[in-house]
């Protein structure tokens, strides 16, 4: 049976989760994020504060009973036994969860790379899902409103990063059916419209095909894509004959 660990929700595991801050945290720079490594810290300063009184002597004698003490706790440092991998796994996660949300497999994955052992790492992701610090529906329905009107995504580019960050495929769909079709072909037609301005000065048929591009590397359909810059060519006055055939 797999051992349980109750921990208390600090403020620190609440302000953690899926739920804090706006939804521009899942756009995609907060991806290219350097994640910390496990125990990593920072140092201790030097001469500052009220340490500062004591000098190098005061430092010594410490050191010195510290040794001569054998408490438990320093013979494990010295023989560099590893912590509790139960709490090594909590520490990786709260930081990885700080100001970035993540899905349950992006944890899992950053567990597996630290050598966690499973269960371990399955006994805190669960208890991280039941205190709500991982959530993946809540992730799937911010990406996509972020990702849709910030970057334009599609719903088929919607669900292909989405299934690279192991949300359930129910859980995608769910998310994705935020998007109905109108909204989809509105989004394309203000893309087009950003772009078409750049496009003047080329040829028809060269300017459908970079347009359409345009489209299409967004997870628009060929079908929508034709029809949304077919428009747009012709309110500039485009003859658009021969353009039905999919490009």
């Amino acid at each position: 049976m797999t051992r349980r660990t109750e921990w208390p929700v600090s403020a620190t595991d609440q302000h953690a989760g899926p739920g804090h801050g706006s939804t521009a945290g899942y756009m995609a720079g907060s991806e290219d994020a350097h994640e910390p490594e496990a125990g990593a810290g920072s140092g201790t300063g030097h001469g500052t504060g009220s340490d500062a009184g004591f000098g190098e002597g005061a430092g010594r004698r410490d050191r010195s009973r510290t040794r001569s003490s054998g408490s438990p706790s320093s013979s494990r440092a010295e023989k560099g036994e590893p912590r509790d991998p139960v709490e090594q796994a909590r520490n990786i996660c709260l930081r990885l969860l700080t100001g970035t949300p993540r899905t349950r497999k992006q944890l899992a994955d950053a567990l597996r790379k630290r050598e966690i052992p499973d269960e371990a790492a399955e006994e805190v992701l669960s208890r991280f899902e039941d205190v709500g610090l991982i959530d993946d529906a809540a992730f799937a329905d911010a990406w996509v409103e972020s990702r849709h009107h910030g970057r334009g995504l599609a719903r088929r580019a919607l669900v292909r990063e989405l299934r690279t960050k192991g949300v359930d495929s129910s859980v995608i769909d769910e998310a994705v059916g935020q998007l109905d079709s109108e909204q989809e072909e509105a989004t394309a037609r203000e893309l087009v419209a950003r772009k078409l301005r750049s496009t003047r000065g080329l040829d028809r048929d060269k300017r459908l095909r970079r347009l359409a591009g345009m489209l299409a590397r967004k997870g628009y359909g060929e079908g929508m894509a034709l029809r949304v810059v077919r428009q747009a060519l012709e309110e500039e006055g485009e003859d658009t004959e021969g353009l039905d055939e999919p490009f």
